[in-house]
C-alpha cells in the first residue's frame, strides 16, 4: 500500500514539470568531438566508439582541469570577518558554444566557528545539486552543513541557472539525446568541481568531501574517482549506470523518446561508459562513501541503487547506506528533506 501511495505521488511530482520537458532530435553529437581522421563514409556511431575506446584508455587525461589563477572571489554585503560567506566565479575548464556557460558559480558558506573540530584541520564540502536545480537549490543544505562546522561550497552546474543560455527554460543539454554532449557537458562538471576544489585547497581546506544529488551523485563519483584531495564522498540518490537511469526513469522519458529508434540502451550504455559509474568503482575503494536511495524512487530505480549498493559490498569498500521511506521527489519534501540532511550531515561531520 504504502509503494502505491508514494508512487501516485512521485508520478504526480514529476508530471508538475511536463510542460517544460521538450522531446528533442536524437543527435550523435559529432560536432561535440575530434573526429581524429575518420571521413564522412564513417558511420557516427563507430567514430564515437572510437573516441569513447579513447577516453577509456586514460580518463586521469580526459577528467584533467588544467589549473588557474582567475578565480574571482565577492563577499555578501555586509558580512564581516576573515572567511565570510560570498559568490566565487571562475573559468569552465571546458570552453562550448554558449559563453553563459563557461563561467561557474559557487556559493560559499565558512563554516560556524563554533562547531569547527579542534587540531587545526579546515574541512570542506564542494556540493553538486540535482538536475535543473535552480538558482536556490541545495542552498538550505548547504547552511545545514556550515552550521556544523563544515565549510559548503555549492556549484552551479553546466547549464543550470545562471549558465542557462536564453533559449533554455530547463538544463536539456546536461542530459539529452545528444550522445557525445551529454557526455562533454558531464565531463565539463567535473572539470569544474575540480577547479573548484583547488580554489579550497588554495584557501587551506585539508580536509575535503564531495556531496552529489541525483545526477549530482554521478558527478561526484565521477569527481572523487580522479580529484585525489577527496577525501570523502556522499552519493545522495544513486546508481551503477547513468545510462540506465536515463532510459528508466519517469524524470528522463522525454529524453528517452528522443533516442529511441535510433540506439540501443546496450550501445547507449557503450557510448556513455565515459560516464557511467560502474566504471570507477575500483578508483574509490579507499574513499570512505555513503551511499544514499529512496525505497520507492521511480525516476533512480531501486534495482539500480540496490546494484552499487552489492558493489560496494561484494568489495569490501568502506561505506555507510541510508535508505529513505520515500521516492525521488518526495525526498524535497518534509519530513524526508530532514531525514536526508541529517544523514548527509552526520556523515561528513564523522568522517572528514
Amino acid at each position: 500500500m504504502l509503494e502505491r501511495i508514494f508512487h501516485h505521488w512521485e508520478r504526480r511530482l514529476a508530471a508538475v514539470s511536463d510542460d517544460d520537458r521538450v522531446v528533442r532530435p536524437f543527435d550523435w553529437g559529432l560536432d561535440w568531438i575530434p573526429l581524429n581522421g575518420h571521413g564522412p563514409d564513417v558511420p557516427p556511431g563507430r567514430i564515437l566508439a572510437d573516441w569513447v575506446r579513447e577516453i577509456r584508455r586514460d580518463t586521469d587525461r580526459f577528467f584533467s582541469a588544467p589549473p588557474t589563477d582567475a578565480y574571482t572571489f565577492t563577499a555578501d554585503a555586509g558580512a564581516t570577518g576573515d572567511d565570510p560567506p560570498g559568490l566565487l566565479t571562475f573559468p569552465s575548464a571546458f570552453t562550448t558554444p554558449h559563453p553563459a556557460n563557461n563561467i561557474v558559480y559557487g556559493r560559499y558558506f565558512p563554516g560556524r566557528p563554533a562547531r569547527r573540530p579542534a587540531g587545526g584541520h579546515r574541512r570542506a564540502v564542494l556540493v553538486l545539486p540535482q538536475w535543473n536545480a535552480d538558482e536556490g537549490g541545495h542552498m538550505g543544505l548547504s547552511r545545514l552543513l556550515a552550521h556544523h562546522g563544515l565549510t559548503a561550497l555549492r556549484l552551479s552546474l553546466p547549464y543550470h541557472d545562471r549558465r542557462m543560455p536564453p533559449e533554455l527554460t530547463r538544463a536539456d543539454f546536461i542530459v539529452s539525446a545528444n550522445v557525445a554532449r551529454t557526455v562533454q557537458v558531464c565531463r565539463q562538471a567535473v572539470l569544474d568541481a575540480r577547479r573548484a576544489i583547488a580554489w579550497l585547497a588554495g584557501r587551506g581546506f585539508d580536509r575535503i568531501g564531495v556531496l552529489g544529488t541525483s545526477l549530482g551523485s554521478c558527478l561526484a563519483l565521477l569527481t572523487a574517482a580522479h580529484e585525489p584531495l577527496v577525501r570523502v564522498q556522499a552519493l545522495n540518490h544513486i546508481s551503477p549506470f547513468f545510462s540506465d537511469v536515463v532510459w528508466r526513469g519517469i524524470s528522463t522519458r522525454h529524453v528517452r523518446q528522443g533516442l529511441e529508434g535510433h540506439i540501443s540502451l546496450p550501445e547507449l550504455r557503450r557510448l556513455w561508459q565515459p560516464i557511467n559509474p560502474h566504471n570507477y568503482i575500483r578508483r574509490i575503494r579507499d574513499r570512505k562513501t555513503l551511499l544514499v536511495y529512496a525505497r520507492y524512487d521511480l525516476t533512480f530505480p531501486v534495482d539500480l541503487s540496490r546494484a552499487l549498493v552489492r558493489k560496494f559490498a561484494r568489495r569490501q569498500m568502506p561505506h555507510d547506506v541510508t535508505v529513505l521511506p520515500c521516492g525521488h521527489y518526495t525526498t524535497g519534501r518534509i519530513p524526508f528533506s530532514l531525514m536526508d540532511g541529517w544523514a548527509l550531515t552526520r556523515f561528513f561531520e564523522r568522517n572528514l
